[in-house]
């Protein structure tokens, strides 16, 4: 049967899931979450009912339970075939059961099953889970709830793989029949001043006099169209601290969860280097996918990703040092690069590369990036120039483990910086990848721009690092500390770094206190920062602390090189003693009072998602090693209305019969028309910054010509007239007049071209002379602005 281009699973079933509603608990850098499933059958037989959402990378689940006609049940952790097993046996003997489990192939996507829910009948379902909370560039605590789950890629040779994305039917958000509500409290013992949200906030509600404590909830009317973002600014900032948290009661001591737990967070005061290094070899690998051309955000006239990312790739080429090695790779269902090793910046690379980069498209096909990925490492590494790998993708891939792993495998050799384009970027993907090789994570969601988030990614790797770190602790007679798991081997400036470790031993006596100490080498020199702590722990029925702990070790030993059986054995235990659910355990619980087993044929009720509905996409040719039988049918039907397509890009697959929990897609068609672009809204004009940075050379200096002149706004002969002496050399003119133009003109993104400006600036200073403040003050006069000669050093 031919295949049409666009969505075909828009499921026209009864939905039981009524509403969601959360409720989030933000204490300093941590985050308590539970989301309250409602659901009902209204219908006249027995469902089960399956609903797949996103979560974290960084959540531990620890806790599932159900209320059904006023009796709760509570689930248990179990080894996840076991847990699977026992749910098809309840359903299998009219029992209703419910299950919470992780996707096999993926960290941050989960499943909720419900089987044997009877007519008529609610039931409620809760799941709980801590998070630590990651800290923006401004200091603003950043707490996500993912609202939004794009469909995995799937990979033509992993037909046999399961995925738990490809069979969920979407539906324009405003139809979906569930409601969404979200309330957050927020505590915080250094005062709350602000919150912000990519949502519609009702007005922030102090309930304490010092402002310590806070509530918001999520305005009515949630449309789905985006991930709940919730940035809290507190008062005193950057302030390092010890928690310890008393053991679980019951537990062996010595175990993870029968000794005290201990958070230690560090905010290390790293200086910014005067100047930065010019060694390296910087690697841009950039998502190139059909899904890439798709809007930024929800806003109408929002700026495409591919679009986005071509304005950071020539930012970034510009904000390079001379000296340096650099290359850039494209990747979708097959991928390419500039040069086939990576070159000198010189002047005529960077052009070469900058032409390029502007007729990039989102034209390869699917998000297949473990080949280029392994092509990148197949290559040497250049002798006493580190390696940085700066990858940008929107993160719809279903091979995420195998990528993470190949990323670990080359960690020595380089460090990875990840950015997650557009909502719904898996975080198990982008926060995997830059743990694994030691750099940072950053997402690019609802209004952010790209571009100040990849240049701060370049400052870091260009700045000295804090290397040879280590931990020393002073603590009363009879007791030690042991880490959780390694220290990091560097760190960043702005960085906040967060350990867990086990306090053992006698307890301390009443009012004792203890001290750790952070020592690591910046520069050549030893530097040390000391933090006293009180050894009496706080008693937290939720195990908040030990519960981090786990899921930090989980990590951490899933992605070491140890024998997998021994991994999964020591993750395992650790998820079974803590209950914070791994990708060997999931949580099952079981209605055994029952009068009576349910009868009557079982149906499946999948509950829909939101579908991103974008802008009018059509479909294009794709490359060769993208097509197969399927596809290529499918391309060839595509005339007609143009479809809207919900970020989704993969070929058809063909699917083996296997049991539901084998194969989450047995009874549906995946998304069709992986290469998409608009033909309905034109590519905007180059912005004048855009256009100012690209007249840049290599070394820093502009020459004053006629695109430059127009840019700033004056004719070449005024411009020229200006200059106080004839003598003197133009192009250090010319570029006294575009960094002036910089700081009057856009200093509201100043984040976005301080690098390109200090090389402009060193520039000026190796061929200035006494003269430079008469030009400074002659070049102010001209552009009518007022910029403080201290810019230029003066």
């Amino acid at each position: 049967m031919e295949q049409p281009c666009g969505l075909l699973t828009l499921s026209k079933q009864p939905v039981p899931l009524k509403s969601i509603s959360v409720d989030v608990s933000i204490n300093q850098f941590v985050a308590d979450v539970s989301a309250t499933l409602d659901y009902k059958n209204e219908e006249t037989s027995p469902v089960e009912a399956l609903f797949v959402f996103p979560m974290d990378e960084d959540s531990a689940v620890y806790s599932f339970q159900a209320v059904v006609d006023g009796k709760n049940i509570v689930g248990e952790i179990r080894e996840k075939q076991k847990a699977q097993e026992d749910y098809e046996n309840a359903i299998s003997q009219g029992q209703e059961a419910f299950l919470l489990e992780q996707d096999n192939s993926s960290r941050d996507i989960f499943r909720c099953s419900i089987g044997n829910l009877p007519p008529g009948q609610k039931a409620t379902v809760t799941l709980s889970y801590v998070q630590e909370l990651s800290l923006e560039a401004d200091e603003a605590v950043r707490f996500v709830l993912p609202a939004i789950l794009n469909p995995r890629y799937l990979l033509q040779e992993s037909a046999e793989t399961d995925s738990i994305t490809s069979h969920i039917s979407r539906i324009p958000g405003k139809e979906l029949p569930y409601t969404f509500s979200v309330s957050a409290n927020i505590c915080s013992s250094n005062g709350i001043e602000k919150v912000h949200s990519s949502c519609a906030l009702s007005p922030l509600k102090y309930l304490a006099d010092d402002k310590t404590v806070a509530q918001v909830s999520l305005a009515e009317g949630h449309k789905f169209d985006r991930d709940v973002e919730i940035l809290v600014y507190y008062g005193g900032r950057n302030t390092p601290s010890v928690s310890l948290e008393l053991p679980q009661a019951g537990a062996k001591p010595g175990s993870l969860m029968g000794d005290t737990a201990m958070m230690v967070s560090f905010y290390p005061s790293i200086p910014v280097a005067e100047g930065e290094s010019t060694s390296g070899e910087f690697i841009f690998l950039v998502d190139r996918s059909g899904s890439m051309a798709s809007p930024l955000n929800y806003e109408m006239g929002s700026q495409l990703r591919i679009s986005s990312a071509k304005e950071t790739l020539i930012l970034l080429l510009k904000s390079l040092p001379l000296g340096c090695y650099f290359n850039i790779y494209g990747f979708g269902s097959s991928f390419d690069y500039f040069f086939p090793e990576s070159v000198e910046y010189t002047q005529q690379t960077m052009e070469e590369a900058v032409q390029r980069v502007k007729s990039l498209e989102a034209d390869l096909g699917g998000t297949e990036i473990l080949e280029p990925l392994k092509s990148i490492y197949s290559k040497s590494c250049k002798p006493n120039h580190p390696r940085q790998l700066f990858v940008f993708t929107d993160g719809e891939v279903c091979d995420t483990g195998l990528v993470i792993a190949e990323v670990r495998r080359h960690s020595q050799n380089h460090r990875c910086f990840s950015f997650g384009i557009g909502e719904g970027a898996s975080t198990s993907l982008i926060k995997g990848i830059a743990r694994a090789a030691g750099g940072t994570a950053e997402f690019i969601t609802g209004k952010d721009r790209m571009q100040p988030k990849a240049l701060r990614s370049l400052k870091q790797a260009l700045q000295p690092m804090a290397q040879d770190i280590s931990f020393t602790w002073t603590l009363p007679p009879g007791l030690e500390t042991t880490l959780l798991f390694p220290a990091p081997t560097i760190i960043f400036q702005g960085q906040r770094l967060i350990l867990y470790a086990q306090l053992k031993g006698t307890n301390a006596p009443k009012g004792a206190a203890g001290e750790v100490c952070l020592q690591y080498t910046l520069r050549g020199n030893s530097v040390k920062s000391t933090v006293p702590f009180s050894l009496d722990p706080k008693a937290d029925d939720k195990l908040t602390i030990h519960r981090l702990a786990a899921k930090s070790l989980i990590q951490t030993l899933e992605g070491s090189s140890e024998d997998a059986a021994e991994k999964k054995k020591k993750v395992m235990d650790i998820s079974l003693q803590s209950g914070v659910v791994s990708p060997h355990t999931a949580y099952i619980a079981i209605n055994k009072e029952l009068n009576e087993p349910i009868q009557g044929p079982l149906i499946r009720r999948d509950i829909p998602l939101a579908q991103m509905a974008y802008r009018p996409m059509k479909c294009m040719a794709a490359p060769k090693a993208f097509r197969g039988p399927l596809m290529a049918k499918s391309l060839s039907n595509c005339a007609g209305p143009p479809v809207f397509h919900s970020a989704s890009c993969g070929p058809l697959v063909k699917k083996k019969k296997s049991s539901r929990h084998e194969n989450f897609a047995r009874s549906s068609l995946l998304m069709q028309c992986s290469i998409m672009e608009s033909d309905t809204v034109p590519s905007p004009p180059e912005s004048p910054l855009l256009q100012l940075i690209s007249l840049q050379k290599a070394d820093g200096s502009w020459e004053l010509d006629e695109a430059l002149a127009s840019v700033l706004g004056v004719s070449v002969q005024a411009a020229l007239a200006a200059l106080p002496d004839q003598s003197k050399d133009v192009p250090s003119w010319a570029t006294i007049l575009a960094v002036l133009w910089l700081h009057s003109s856009f200093w509201g993104q100043r984040e976005e071209w301080e690098l390109l400006e200090k090389k402009a600036v060193a520039w000026i200073q190796a061929h200035s002379d006494s003269s430079l403040g008469e030009c400074i003050e002659a070049a102010n006069a001209l552009l009518k602005s007022s910029v403080d000669p201290a810019v230029f050093g003066l």
